[in-house]
């Protein structure tokens, strides 16, 4: 019977010295005679596992050490087939663990990778980004989500860009969305070839199918300009202020709101949907009022407190008014400035009244988006606000080395005047269309918090 210590003569394994083979204080090792560098390990446990060493071919790493598999899920003549594989690996050179490694990437299917690149430390998404991408994977690519991404071809892509550029995912054509989409596709299999690369270090998709398949047939779209038009902007404004006096349900009634007040800040429709009354300050003064947007809130990752004009004030003041209201009467406490019976508790797109101030002025469409090309083209060409300080009010990184490095960019209430001189302008053409329509020739003094 063997009596296995920390250093035990080598013997040609077979079932029955495995059998006997007897556990110490400390993991041993048993070598085998017959493949050398073929051995087992058994744990002060009991647990006896196969393993291999070798020296690497070329290479001037230590020798390598792996592990075949437990005893009883191989048998010694099992895992000393495997071992000589692994040594033959070796002398020509390759490492069985890298190959390992390799066989195990090439597995990876596009879920995997998703998940993957939405966990990385220290490099968190924002919520709306990882649902956008989540839903390209569960809708757009919702046959390959469980395929290895390595087997994603540029002809697949080029077959699914055309599919969603001529029916998109509900019959309709969606050119747009087919191009979105793929670069989530694309972000992704960059991402996998840093995170997965082969046994030699090269990519494991060497190219990138989606940047092949734009190359020759990726559609180049123009940026889009829509927006309110100048001579439209107080038609636009006394449209909504019109849809406040009748609305469907207190839903209905945020969103109007919400879009009254994309028009006024040119702000995101996700950073200022998910404003909470927290973020909200109220004062005597007019320039000490403000909205403030955490890192997370943003699409630059940066913290921001916003200037609020005095309509803005008004419009919050009677939000509020209306949300302590419902809490008196048992109607709910919602912490969002514009709450909604949906799923996310607050408005997540007015695309309701939008649609009606779309056909209020014959527009082909109109977006939260083009809200914010209204504002900036309010205060540039109406209202001689610099571009730059347009930028900073609508929360975007500024160009050039002296507004990126020497200005305020995140605390604003010094911008009051000129998101106090957009509001007016908005008001007081809204106060002419009002005219017009109604048949006055009184303009009304603009409203006041």
């Amino acid at each position: 019977m063997p009596n296995p210590t920390r250093k035990n003569p080598p013997v040609k394994l077979t079932k029955g010295y495995v059998d006997r083979v007897k556990p110490g204080p400390k993991d041993e090792f048993h070598w085998d005679t017959e493949v050398k560098g073929f051995g087992l390990r058994i744990t002060p446990t009991g647990k006896i596992t196969f393993i291999v060493q070798g020296r690497v071919e070329g290479s001037s790493a230590p020798p390598a050490r792996i592990t075949i598999g437990a005893y009883g899920v191989f048998t010694v003549d099992q895992a000393r087939d495997v071992a000589r594989e692994h040594l033959r690996t070796m002398r020509m050179g390759g490492d069985p663990r890298a190959i390992k490694k390799q066989d195990e990437a090439m597995k990876v299917t596009l879920r995997d990778v998703a998940n993957a690149y939405f966990d990385r430390p220290g490099q968190p998404l924002r919520e709306s980004t990882k649902a956008e991408m989540n839903r390209h994977i569960d809708k757009v690519f919702a046959k390959w989500a469980g395929k290895p991404i390595a087997s994603i071809t540029i002809e697949d892509c080029r077959q699914r860009h055309r599919e969603m550029c001529e029916s998109g995912i509900d019959g309709r054509p969606a050119p747009g969305q087919a191009q979105i989409s793929l670069v989530t596709l694309r972000t992704l299999i960059n991402f996998a070839n840093r995170r997965y690369p082969r046994a030699d270090g090269s990519p494991l998709i060497p190219v990138n199918p989606v940047k092949a398949m734009a190359q020759d047939d990726w559609k180049t779209f123009e940026p889009r300009t829509r927006h309110v038009e100048l001579h439209n902007i107080g038609k636009a404004w006394y449209a909504l202020d019109e849809m406040r006096l009748a609305p469907k349900n207190t839903d209905a009634l945020a969103a109007i709101d919400f879009a009254r007040f994309l028009f006024l800040t040119g702000a995101r429709k996700t950073e200022a949907g998910s404003l909470t009354w927290d973020r909200v300050h109220f004062d005597d003064n007019p320039a000490n009022c403000w909205w403030h947007l955490r890192e997370e809130d943003t699409k630059t990752g940066n913290a921001i407190w916003l200037p609020l004009s005095t309509q803005a004030v008004a419009l919050l003041k009677e939000r509020r008014r209306l949300a302590d209201e419902a809490k008196k009467l048992g109607k709910g406490d919602s912490p969002f400035v514009f709450p909604s019976r949906a799923k996310c508790g607050y408005v997540a797109d007015p695309r309701a009244p939008f649609e009606r101030v779309r056909k209020a002025l014959g527009m082909d469409g109109l977006s939260a988006h083009d809200m914010r090309r209204t504002y900036i083209t309010v205060g540039f060409s109406a209202c001689d606000v610099e571009y730059f300080k347009c930028e900073l009010l609508t929360n975007h990184v500024p160009e050039g080395i002296t507004a990126r490095h020497y200005l305020q960019t995140s605390r604003l209430q010094y911008l009051y005047p000129e998101t106090q001189r957009i509001s007016d302008h908005i008001e007081r053409e809204g106060a002419i269309a009002r005219a017009k329509a109604t048949g006055g020739n009184v303009v009304a003094l603009p409203q006041r918090a």
